[in-house]
């Protein structure tokens, strides 16, 4: 529901945008950016208190920074949870009971690496973000003419590979191709 909110999506494609640029024309890195502001927050936090106890100030207003034992219980279930779910699907990748999860995981691994090994993550996550955020409104505005072309485009694969069934793999394939009915994509009605 972010895209409808116009101007907060704008703002968020324009930080990141500059976030970007200023990462890649720099060269600097996000760990060390971040590295880098929590030593500046600390140095001034430091200065501020013993400036503060020298010139009889009140100290800098800091909250309350714990974790009660019961929202850790609660994290460590959670994550324990979840790891334990990964685990035992591992396992039975592992140990070849699930070869349609092997695939799926094999095939989300091989894109990962592909993508991965033509991209850096600071211009895939830009990317990303991008997508996320123009996609659903893309959608939402053309969504009759995206949904037309979408079954239009089913049907004919559809008809394809019925073609296959019945072992005529070149000649329907041929009277697919230049079957009496063309496709129209100029048409937009």
């Amino acid at each position: 529901m972010l895209w409808r909110r116009g101007n907060l999506t704008m703002g968020i494609l324009l930080v990141t945008l500059a976030a970007w640029v200023v990462f890649e024309k720099s060269g600097y890195t996000l760990l060390s950016l971040v590295s880098n502001v929590l030593l500046l927050l600390i140095g001034i936090l430091f200065l501020w208190a013993k400036s503060a106890a020298i010139l009889n100030r009140p100290a800098p207003p800091l909250p309350e920074l714990y974790l009660s034992e019961e929202t850790v219980n609660e994290m460590g279930a959670f994550i324990r949870a979840h790891v334990n779910d990964i685990l035992s699907a591992s396992k039975d990748i592992a140990l070849g009971k699930d070869a349609r999860l092997f695939f799926k995981v094999a095939g989300y691994l091989l894109l990962t690496s592909l993508v991965g090994g033509l991209t850096d993550f600071l211009t895939l996550g830009y990317t990303s973000l991008v997508v996320v955020l123009t996609v659903p409104a893309l959608y939402e505005r053309y969504e009759d003419y995206i949904d037309s072309y979408t079954i239009l485009g089913y049907r004919k694969m559809q008809q394809l590979f019925e073609c296959d069934k019945h072992r005529h793999k070149v000649w329907c394939f041929e009277q697919w191709r230049c079957g009496k009915k063309k496709w129209s994509f100029l048409v937009l009605s």
